[in-house]
Order: C-alpha cells, then sequence, then structure tokens
C-alpha cells in the first residue's frame, strides 16, 4: 500500500509541475503516458522508459484516472497510450469527478502511428492436440488431425457463461469463431410438429409446444453431447430463440426442447440449426467448449502458431458515468462479453475513431446525459447491436441531443440477432447522421420516441435473415412524433429467401414521421405506412422497388384490438393537452374522437417512382391518403445510369412536377480525421434467389 501511495503521489507532483508551467496553474493541459512497458509507480510525465529505469510511462488506465483525481485536472489533459495489447482484467470506471471543461476535455487517445488494444480477454496459447480417444472418436475422421485443445481454467478462468450468448467465446486473428453446429451455414426446416397445444394466428397455424420433427439422421451423431442446443426462427420470420436440447427421439426423428417454450409457438417449415455440439466440430473456424471439463476444442482456420486466439472474460471495457468532457479516441476496444463501452448521464463524452470489435453485446450504449455520441469509429462483429442512444425528456419533449455520425457499422447481431439494430434512437430529440450500415440479420437503425433526425446514412444488405421488417423501424405509438427521416440511401434491402422486407418501415399505427428525400434502390416495400396518422412521404427516388410505396388500414380491421388498448394506454401516458405538446402536436388533441382507427393524414407528394411497382397501397387506405404530383413510371432523365447516377438531368419531368434535387452525394461515410480508417471497403449481397427459383 505504501508504494501505492508513494506512486500517486509522484504523479500528482508531476502533473501539478506541467500544470504549473510558465508560474501559472492555467498554462496548459496535462500530458500523461501509459505504455505495457510502464511502471504504476512512475510519474507518466515520460512516453518511454528513462535510461536509469527511475521514471517513464504509467502501466494502467487506473494510475493515470487517480493521478488527474487527485489534481482534478482543471484545465483537461491528454492520456496518450502508447501501442500495444492491454488484457484488461476488470472495466476501466469513470465517474463525475474524472471530467474535463467545456473547451477543456480529458483526452484518451493512442499515440499517433500507433495501435492500441484495450482487451477484455485472455489470450490462449497452450494449444496441444488431442488425443483422448473418447474425444476423438465424437469428431468426424477428417477433423481428428486438425482440432486442438486447450484448458481454460488454467488461465483463471471460472466464470464460463452459457453457450447462448454473453458467456465465454473465441477469437482467432481479430475474427469471431463459429460456434460448432449443423449445418454449418443456413439451417434446416421443422417437417412437423407433436406438440398438443396448437395456435393459430389468422389463419396461421402451429403448436404451443416445443416438439417438433426433422428430416435426416444427421442427430445420431450427438447421442454423447451434454448441452446441445438450437437456434431457430420458430413461428415469425422475425423472431427467433435459442433452446435448450431436452432430449432427442432418434426412431421417430423429434427434438424436445426445454421451456420456456417459444412464445408464438412453433410452425411446419420455418427454420432452425444446432450449435455447440463437439461432435459437429468439422469445419476451419468452428470451437466447442466443454462446460463440465473447461476444455476448448477448436479448429484453427490457419496455423496457431501464426495467429492470435482470446476468449472474453470481463463484461465491459469501459464504464463513464456522469462524466463530462471525456473522449476516447483512436483505440481498439475488444472482446468482452457484453457491451464494450457505456455512458451513463454525464454531458460531451464522446468516442472517436476507435475501433469496437467482437463484443458478446453491443458496441456503445449511450444512456441519459446530454449531447454524449460516438464518431467515426469502425464497429463489427458485435453479439447485438452497435450504437444505442437513449436520453431526453417525453414529457416535457426535452431533447438529449446525443449522436451516431461518420460510422461504419457492419456484421453486426451476431447472438441477438433480431431487434438490435445498428443504431437505435429512445427518447427525445437523438440523430444518426452519415453511418454506413450493412450485412445484417435484421434491422439497421430501430427507433421511438420524439423528434429524432436519421440523415445522411446509407444502409444496404440488412434484414438478411428476417422478413417482415424494416432497414430502419419503429411501431404501434400516436404519440411518438417528429421525427425526421431524410437524405438516406438504402438499397439491397429483401429480406430472408427474397421474401421480401421493408425500407422504412412504420409499422402498427406509427405516426407523424417524415420520410423526406430518400433514395431506395432494390427495395421491397420501401415506404411502409402500417395503419399510421399524419406521416409524410415526399420528394424520395424509388428505383427498382416492389412496391415503392404500401399503406393499410390494418387499425380498422385485424390490428383493431389494439386502439382502445395498447394505442389508448400510450396516449394517454403522455401529456399531450399540456401546452408544450399541444404545439408541437396539435394533431394528437383530437385524435381518440377523429376516427381513431383511420390512417388519416397521410400525404404523399412529389416522389418519383421508376421500375419495379409504384403502388402497393390498400384500397382500404387509399382513400384517407393525400397523392400530389407523384412522377411515376415515367422516365425520369438519369444523368447517368442508376446505381452509379441517381442524379436528375435539368430537364427531367419530376422538376415540372415541384420535385427537388436530393444531395446523393453526400449520403453515407465522409472523409475525415476522426474517422478510424479511410477509405471503407464493404460488401453488398444481392437479392438472393427466391423460394422456388
Amino acid at each position: 500500500m505504501h508504494d501505492v501511495t508513494r506512486g500517486f503521489a509522484m504523479i500528482a507532483c508531476a502533473v501539478l509541475m506541467t500544470l504549473s508551467e510558465a508560474g501559472t496553474v492555467s498554462a496548459q493541459p496535462a500530458t500523461l503516458y501509459v505504455s505495457t512497458a510502464g511502471d504504476d509507480s512512475w510519474t507518466g510525465a515520460l512516453a518511454a522508459p528513462a535510461a536509469d529505469g527511475n521514471d517513464g510511462p504509467l502501466a494502467t488506465l487506473e494510475a493515470v484516472r487517480d493521478a488527474l483525481r487527485a489534481v482534478h485536472a482543471p484545465d483537461g489533459a491528454t492520456v496518450i497510450v502508447r501501442g500495444g495489447t492491454y488484457e484488461r482484467d476488470a472495466t476501466f470506471e469513470l465517474t463525475a469527478e474524472d471530467s474535463g471543461a467545456d473547451g477543456a476535455p480529458v483526452v484518451y487517445r493512442a499515440a499517433d502511428g500507433e495501435h492500441v488494444r484495450l482487451v477484455g480477454g485472455k489470450r490462449v496459447v497452450e494449444f496441444a492436440p488431442v488425443i483422448d480417444a473418447a474425444i476423438l472418436e465424437r469428431l468426424l475422421p477428417e477433423a481428428r488431425g486438425e482440432v486442438l485443445q486447450a484448458d481454460i481454467s488454467a488461465l483463471g478462468i471460472d466464470d464460463l457463461g452459457a453457450p447462448d450468448g454473453g458467456g465465454l467465446e473465441l477469437f482467432f486473428n481479430d475474427e469471431p469463431m463459429t460456434p460448432a453446429r449443423w449445418p454449418n451455414e443456413g439451417f434446416v426446416r421443422v417437417t412437423d410438429l407433436v406438440g398438443g397445444d396448437p395456435v393459430d394466428v389468422r389463419g396461421t397455424k402451429g403448436d404451443k409446444t416445443g416438439k417438433f420433427m426433422y428430416e435426416g439422421d444427421r442427430p445420431e451423431r450427438w447421442t454423447d453431447e451434454n448441452d446441445p442446443w438450437v437456434h431457430g426462427y420458430w413461428f415469425w420470420d422475425w423472431s427467433d430463440q435459442r433452446h435448450r436440447v431436452d432430449a432427442i427421439d432418434l426412431t421417430e426423428r423429434v427434438i424436445s426442447v426445454e421451456p420456456p417454450y417459444h412464445g408464438y409457438g412453433y410452425r411446419v417449415g420455418q427454420w432452425f440449426y444446432a450449435f455447440n455440439l463437439l461432435a459437429e466440430l468439422d469445419t476451419p473456424g468452428e470451437w466447442y467448449l466443454d462446460r463440465e471439463t473447461s476444455i476448448l476444442y477448436f479448429w484453427p482456420p490457419s496455423p496457431i502458431a501464426e495467429g492470435d486466439a482470446v476468449v472474453s472474460v470481463i463484461d465491459s471495457i469501459v464504464a463513464a458515468r456522469a462524466t463530462k468532457h471525456v473522449e476516447f479516441r483512436g483505440m481498439t476496444f475488444e472482446a468482452c462479453r457484453e457491451t464494450a463501452i457505456r455512458i451513463e448521464g454525464g454531458e460531451d463524452t464522446r468516442v472517436v475513431g476507435c475501433v469496437i470489435r467482437n463484443t458478446g453485446a453491443w458496441a456503445a450504449r449511450i444512456a441519459g446525459g446530454e449531447r454524449n455520441g460516438v464518431v467515426g469509429c469502425d464497429i463489427t462483429g458485435t453479439g447485438g447491436g452497435g450504437i444505442a442512444l437513449s436520453g431526453g425528456d417525453r414529457p416535457t419533449l426535452t431533447p438529449a441531443g446525443h449522436y451516431a455520425d461518420n460510422n461504419h457499422i457492419h456484421h453486426y447481431s451476431r447472438w441477438s440477432r433480431m431487434y438490435n439494430p445498428a443504431v437505435t434512437l429512445s427518447g427525445v430529440g437523438n440523430r444518426a447522421t452519415h453511418n454506413l450500415i450493412d450485412n445484417a440479420p435484421h434491422m439497421g437503425i430501430g427507433f421511438s420516441g420524439n423528434d429524432h433526425l436519421m440523415e445522411f446514412n446509407e444502409i444496404h444488405s440488412v434484414c438478411f435473415e428476417s422478413n417482415d421488417a424494416g432497414a430502419i423501424y419503429a411501431g404501434r405509438d400516436w404519440t411518438m412524433r417528429g421525427t425526421v427521416i431524410r437524405y438516406n440511401y438504402m438499397h439491397h434491402v429483401n429480406g430472408f429467401e427474397a421474401r421480401g422486407c421493408v425500407g422504412v418501415y412504420l409499422d402498427d399505427m406509427f405516426c407523424g414521421t417524415e420520410i423526406v428525400g430518400n433514395v431506395f434502390y432494390k427495395v421491397t416495400r420501401a415506404a411502409f405506412i402500417g395503419g399510421g396518422r399524419d406521416c409524410l412521404v415526399e420528394n424520395n427516388l424509388f428505383v427498382d422497388c416492389q412496391p415503392a410505396l404500401h399503406i393499410d388500414n390494418r387499425a380498422m380491421g385485424w390490428a383493431g384490438y389494439h386502439v382502445a388498448t395498447t394505442m389508448k394506454d400510450r396516449l394517454d401516458d403522455m401529456p399531450f393537452r399540456d401546452p408544450v405538446w399541444a404545439e408541437r402536436y396539435p394533431k394528437l388533441l383530437n385524435v381518440w374522437e377523429d376516427e381513431p382507427a383511420a390512417p388519416k393524414g397521410n400525404v404523399v407528394a412529389r416522389n418519383v417512382s421508376f421500375g419495379g411497382k409504384w403502388d402497393g397501397v390498400q384500397e382500404g387506405a387509399r382513400g384517407y391518403v393525400q397523392f400530389d404530383d407523384n412522377l411515376i413510371d415515367e422516365d425520369p432523365h438519369f444523368r447517368g445510369t442508376p446505381p452509379e447516377d441517381f442524379r436528375l438531368r435539368d430537364d427531367s419531368p419530376a422538376f415540372d412536377l415541384g420535385f427537388r434535387p436530393i444531395p446523393v452525394d453526400r449520403m453515407g461515410l465522409y472523409e475525415s480525421k476522426e474517422r478510424a480508417s479511410w477509405p471503407v471497403e464493404h460488401v453488398v449481397r444481392e437479392k438472393p434467389a427466391e423460394v422456388g427459383d
């Protein structure tokens, strides 16, 4: 304890000396260094160890934090983290006392030109060939000479977690590896149901009991497995669940899963796969953890000696609570079990130009506070979504001003496949701008609340494992109004097996949203109003969409039961008659008296639709919609050939109808010193073959 106290005192003195340069305490921010070659008994004033070994950089972020606390860093500070890998054994926690000031932030950043990795896991180096005859017998012949094993308990890890997400998982050469599964890619089908508790949802029939039949004899290989699981889309194409297997009847080809059963039930023809199976470790990149013995089995995709194998250990890497004017810049955060960076409350705390990858849950979650943001980051391989922004006060319509700007978020939602978007906005007055979002099983952006802004984003190749889902999605509320979705480029959104998804999906009577100036290319049901009111679809360009526009009156039919329950309850929960609400959303004042189930007040004006199909409006809704000056199935005179060029020539007939040029050159990422990488590459998923093709 004496050495630690002495170390903090020395660091504090060094900081004070820096602050006191030229005889004034406010001369300049402190600069301290952290290095893998550092020592927490040193001052941190030097970038490298001194020749005499008596001073140099610090070894841990905690030492820097505590030193800055001691002097209160009134003029901010810069913490320069030297290149290297820092294996974290606990979350780095900051509180209000670790704040900077307006114009004088506390910045934790990577040293110029150096690669800093903050790792929430441990390297696994002691791999050996599998020699246990019983284990080898369970493997397929082609795997027996390839699979290696390591004892995880030797690393001091005793909390292994569950196989269905949030537990220990394996990464190799910065890529997530695949838990051993069958089939290796894709799904197999439920061929029949055994249950006994039938369910019928508007003619879609299934069973509530988790007993279903499969085809073939593959499960005969699983008889020695101690913890098999299945993951499937059991009833609807947008609702998945992982189940532990209770029993397999090999004679009748029936799999029974442990309760709780899926809430919607099970249906013939739906799809699933099995995982957490040692017997199915049969291809490079797969792994299996025996949680009874703590033995990790792995078939590396390249020689094990030429790569790094890392297992996740801690939950989060950074937690900032009530901090103000704090930044993290240019570092890599990876290999944790939950969300990498959590920002709770506070103001002007930012994550800038970082790489966040291979997390068990989200990359970053911001909740409460004001003007906190994530800027210029590359985010991939998350177990859940990308960036969650929540803040602002709905009863007073006070905005939070949180933001996600210029981030590339891709290949996310590895574990939580549904309803974990790249960006989610909730509360009041948050924004997602200039992000590139691609390659995900479900949504690109999800939102709830009021007065959000989504603009200049590019979204493609999302919803590839789901149907009846949206690239941008919200649903079921009259009061969540005021959001603007403008100048986004959405393309190649077609759904699982090309059964169809949605571009902007205002589901189940969602209201008061503007869809303006967007470009939709090869998107099914590009602009979708599911029975809602007071929405604006204006000045959008739809190219090869099937269809471009969908509006229905579902609350006057099958969804009518929501009107007097969910919709009315949510209306009554908000002070919509108070002056601030009445001025902002005057149409809410009489919504309950004005045919509440009808899709009134929707305006579709000055849009261009070329190729594909324009009109998916249901007849029961058509009479409630105002259509003005849309250019449909007429050559709009493109300057080039879409998708290379969506701009219109000056002689376009659309301009005669009042169409305004769309700033397509501003959509997507932009070059900036705050970008984690440039240029940025991304791969488009072309529309898959439709079922039956």
